[in-house]
């Protein structure tokens, strides 16, 4: 009885051995969205209006600024360069995220909030 040799196997099918399976395509995806804390919208008082209108001012295109906005029930904190300044629009937008004046919490020139 003369035993057969081994043919070996690709490094290609060795790795698809250790791949992760995902029986539950999204699930990850769709838990994350349900722990998501949605909290309401902060009203500013004259006085926190008029110190944001005061920072917002101090914005110039091409200039790094971070900014808090809220959106979909949620603070977000972007940092990077502004792209356009529409007082028209009331819209800022931060390289390329768009922000209305409205829903802007702080805004601080020249990064770190």
């Amino acid at each position: 009885m003369t035993k057969k040799p081994k043919t070996k196997m690709s490094i290609e099918e060795r790795a698809k051995q250790f791949m992760p399976f995902a029986a539950l395509r999204g699930l990850p995806d769709a838990l994350a969205k349900k722990e998501k804390i949605l909290v309401p919208k902060i009203v500013l008082s004259p006085e926190m209006e008029e110190e944001l209108d005061m920072r917002m001012h101090l914005l110039s295109k091409g200039n790094m600024a971070t900014v808090v906005y809220f959106q979909n029930g949620e603070y977000i904190k972007i940092t990077g360069l502004v792209a356009r300044i529409d007082e028209t629009s009331r819209l800022l937008q931060i390289v390329n995220t768009k922000i209305r004046f409205e829903d802007i919490l702080q805004v601080e020139a020249d990064g770190g909030c």
